[in-house]
């Protein structure tokens, strides 16, 4: 029979990331640290988390050079009105 060893680590959050892992905790009904785990469970479980570290080890991707913040200005080609108006029109030729 495997023993799994378990240590405890000390992890640095933001506020933000404190309440959306207290969130996860209490939508789940587990603890914190239970959360984690499945989480690190999910991320090995994902064959993309894979391709996305060898495609970094080869350094053909590379981490956002900008941070978290406002996106980008809109700049809408159409309105709603005109893409409902095409949306009709293609759907009518058919």
């Amino acid at each position: 029979m495997v023993k799994h060893v378990r240590e405890p680590i000390q992890v640095y959050l933001s506020s933000q990331e404190r309440a959306e892992l207290d969130r996860a905790a209490k939508e789940l009904g587990v603890s914190r640290s239970e959360v984690l785990r499945r989480g690190i469970e999910t991320m090995r479980s994902l064959p993309l988390a894979g391709l996305l570290r060898d495609v970094a080890a080869d350094g053909l991707v590379a981490p956002a050079t900008m941070g978290p913040g406002d996106p980008p200005p809109r700049k809408p080609v159409a309105s709603l009105a005109e893409l409902l108006c095409e949306l009709d029109e293609d759907r009518g030729n058919r």
